[in-house]
């Protein structure tokens, strides 16, 4: 006689005994057991939050790099038309810097805000919600030719900021929760992929043949508004995070429609009793702040693991070479008017190397491809630094140094550029979750903010020694992922979680048995439903 549970709202939770067949008991452990396939739906909703939204970062971040004398040629034309005069040379310098800054400016706000949004909208809410940024800013700087104001450009790219610091951290939360254990890994790279895509857009578009003309300049800044349309009229016909719906929402019958909406399979059972022990494992499902999170003595490692991989990766050099990669080609030889076409060639390489990351994770684990990925940009820094200095007597170091760039580009995107967000998601539960997001992307858009700030500074005292100091930090970030951060290929949240606990002075138990929750009978030492199996209970409904 085995008894099974009947799974209602909160509150309305029945269970009686029924015999259950050995053989229908087999096949539903086999079931539980075997990994989940890739459903068309995860794979639509990753493309749709990345293509929306992750790619937008990747566009914005290169899109003024082509136009850049066009739209300093528009400011100085509207000083005149306005003062009678035109700007010079230094407070021309400041407006475009304050064009190309302040988009960090605008991110490290967004970051700030995720917590808020994703609490209050949910996942796939916040990322729907948020389009609305994208449009306004597009429709600012379309328009801003036409009005005569180089305000409505800044502005723009402030709120295109926005709206990058809430996609940055939403969009691999929202897949890394949908996600099952062992599809994780990839899902969560997918977002880095686009953000690669969205460089390489922006360098295909600022071609001269193509958009790279000055009367298109408006046209070029507002193509922003085009994929994420795309993706507000297709994202909300799908669910919201599983793990949001019943941890923070106790909504049962909305968590089983959705994960029957992305799995394969119908028996979901064994996911929701994994949910079922996290919620279990929470001392509350309250969203904690990000106070209460730097104060918890039971996330102070995973804490510290995601100040630290966030800050490495922004000040591992890969901002800091885009300042100097056309000085590289030209030192290589490379004519001028071919460099373009050279730097498009590296958003291929970006490309490339994310979907050899993509691809790989789920096989590798998480640990080799963001220690191997910093190792390589650390050891490719030292190497620029060193043909830098040599050229000058060794005329064939200046493709050493060009290799060097290309292997710091190829190295970042196979890992640091994408596994930090999905670590971030899975080093934490669910009350968790979203302050490390505010946490993480707040210190990714500082870090971002300062190496913009700094490098020129750095790169005139030292010269071609300022590569050692991002060979330093990389080196150092490799060194604690392989010391501190273990593997969580496989793994899910409560097991991560528990793999830090050992690090911890407090118990991990600490905080289980909340009365509110749904109760789980522990067979075999795992909180999992006694050969349990998932019904609607027909008289049951949501209120």
């Amino acid at each position: 006689m085995a008894e099974e549970v009947l799974i209602t709202p909160p509150g309305k939770i029945t269970s009686f005994l029924r015999p259950m067949d050995s053989s229908k008991l087999k096949a539903m452990e086999e079931m539980n057991e075997s990994p989940t396939h890739l459903t068309s739906s995860l794979l639509a909703v990753a493309f749709l939050t990345s293509f929306g939204s992750s790619m937008l970062y990747g566009y914005n971040l290169a899109v003024v790099n082509s136009p850049a004398v066009y739209i300093k040629d528009f400011y100085n034309r509207t000083s005149v038309s306005r003062n009678g005069t035109g700007l010079d040379g230094e407070a021309l310098t400041l407006m475009y810097s304050l064009t190309v800054s302040v988009f960090a400016i605008g991110g490290l706000l967004g970051s700030l805000m995720v917590g808020m949004l994703v609490t209050r909208f949910g996942r796939k809410g916040t990322v729907v919600n948020s389009t609305v940024l994208v449009f306004i800013a597009g429709s600012l700087m379309g328009f801003s030719r036409i009005c005569g104001s180089p305000e409505m450009v800044i502005f723009g790219r402030f709120i295109t900021g926005i709206h990058s610091g809430i996609s940055l951290s939403v969009v691999p939360m929202y897949l890394g929760e949908i996600a099952p254990k062992n599809l994780r890994g990839f899902l969560g790279l997918v977002p880095s992929l686009f953000i690669c895509a969205g460089v390489f857009s922006a360098q295909i578009l600022g071609l001269h043949e193509i958009l790279g003309k000055e009367e298109h300049w408006p046209l070029f800044l507002s193509l922003v508004v085009i994929p994420t349309f795309i993706q507000l009229m297709l994202l909300p016909w799908f669910p919201e995070s599983p793990r949001y719906l019943l941890i923070e929402k106790h909504n049962v019958h909305a968590t089983i429609t959705a994960l029957k909406w992305y799995r394969a399979k119908c028996n979901i059972q064994s996911e929701i009793e994994e949910m079922q022990e996290e919620q279990r494992s929470l001392s509350s499902v309250e969203t904690v702040s990000v106070w209460r999170l730097i104060l918890d003595p039971l996330v102070r490692w995973q804490l510290l693991s995601v100040v630290v991989i966030n800050i490495g990766m922004q000040l591992s050099g890969i901002d800091a070479l885009w300042f100097y990669t056309n000085d590289i080609f030209k030192n290589a030889g490379i004519p001028g008017p071919e460099i373009q076409y050279t730097t498009v060639g590296t958003g291929a390489i970006e490309i490339i190397a994310g979907l050899i990351g993509c691809f790989t994770i789920e096989k590798l684990g998480r640990r080799p491809l963001i220690i191997g990925g910093f190792l390589v940009m650390g050891f490719c820094c030292a190497g620029i630094t060193l043909s830098l200095v040599l050229q000058v007597h060794l005329p064939f170091m200046r493709y050493v140094s060009v290799g060097c760039v290309v292997g710091i580009i190829a190295g970042f995107c196979i890992g640091p550029a994408g596994v930090p967000f999905l670590i971030t998601a899975e080093l934490f539960k669910q009350s968790h979750r979203p302050a490390a997001y505010t946490v993480g992307g707040s210190l990714n858009w500082i870090s971002n903010f300062t190496v913009g700030f700094v490098f020129p500074f750095l790169q005139m005292s030292a010269g071609s020694y300022c590569y050692l100091v991002f060979c330093c930090v990389c080196l150092a970030v490799a060194a604690y992922v392989f010391f501190v951060i273990p593997e969580t290929k496989n793994k899910t949240f409560v097991e991560i979680s528990q793999m830090f606990a050992s690090k911890e002075a407090v118990p991990e138990t600490q905080g289980l048995g909340q009365p509110d929750q749904l109760k789980l009978k522990k067979m075999n030492g795992y909180g999992t439903l006694e050969n349990g199996s998932l019904e609607f209970d027909s008289s049951s409904s949501v209120p």
